[in-house]
């Protein structure tokens, strides 16, 4: 594995935001490939909440500066980078004023959901990818962590098919137990924008959380069950693809039941 490139792409990742079963194992998984050898990057959004002096976080000026198009509306791209204390680990931020500058992470003060979630989701994944065309960098397995980034797969299979950058990446998505409700009901017209097959926005025409799951585990090469206890339909819905699946880990053996699923399961799709 130590010629091996990861990149994990996490809604939530500590010490950037607040310590939860999604923020740490994102953390911890990272933290353990880089700890073999493995080349990792993580990507994250740059929530408004994020503290950038403390974290000490930085434009990158070479990598910010392009336009994303979301729902035919020019969304400047910023980028921001940090290092995580101790681990040497590059975090990179994806950045935009309009979806990432207020003070909070997914909902108002009111614990509302934040109308405009579904079009932050979309920039995010763009966001990523674009990024890591810049950096010229092709994983061998992308992993992916929270309902925020779990419009990638279906970016990566879809949207940017033809990039060869990616031509050999493996998706990994991570499923975790959230209590969000249904994003915007434009959602999957604002995906439709993008050109993407009819047969993988049906999926989340209805835009609730179980959906955007399945949406991710359909454009998936793996799946891990990141939270104990999935809903059942998630479970029935995992049964009937042909991904990899592992099973939920405890804190104490998930690093290494990864690392050893990455090398037995994802990246022998390749061979």
């Amino acid at each position: 594995m130590k010629d091996k490139r990861i990149l994990y792409v996490s809604s939530e990742v500590t010490p950037y935001l607040p310590e939860t079963e999604l923020s740490s194992t994102a953390f911890n998984v990272a933290k353990n490939a880089h700890s073999k050898g493995i080349q990792t990057r993580i990507f994250m959004p740059r929530f408004g909440v994020i503290n950038e002096r403390r974290h000490q976080l930085h434009e990158v000026i070479r990598l910010s500066g392009m336009n994303l198009i979301i729902n035919d509306m020019d969304m400047p791209l910023i980028i921001k980078v940090a290092s995580i204390p101790k681990e040497r680990m590059q975090v990179y931020f994806i950045d935009n004023d309009e979806y990432f500058k207020r003070k909070a992470v997914y909902s108002d003060e009111d614990d509302k959901l934040f109308e405009d979630n579904d079009e932050r989701m979309i920039f995010f994944a763009k966001g990523v990818v674009e990024t890591v065309k810049k950096l010229n960098w092709a994983p061998d397995i992308i992993h992916v962590h929270g309902w925020m980034a779990s419009l990638l797969p279906l970016y990566l299979r879809e949207y940017y098919k033809e990039e060869p950058l990616f031509a050999e990446s493996k998706i990994v998505t991570s499923l975790y137990n959230s209590d969000i409700e249904d994003l915007n009901k434009e959602m999957a017209n604002k995906v439709r924008f993008d050109k993407i097959e009819e047969s993988k926005v049906v999926t989340i025409e209805t835009p609730s959380h179980l959906n955007i799951l399945k949406s991710a585990i359909e454009n998936s090469d793996a799946v891990i069950k990141g939270s104990e206890v999935l809903p059942e339909e998630i479970e029935s819905f995992i049964e009937k693809t042909n991904a990899k699946v592992l099973d939920f880990q405890s804190e104490e053996t998930l690093t290494e039941a990864y690392l050893e699923f990455y090398k037995e399961n994802v990246l022998e799709l390749s061979e």
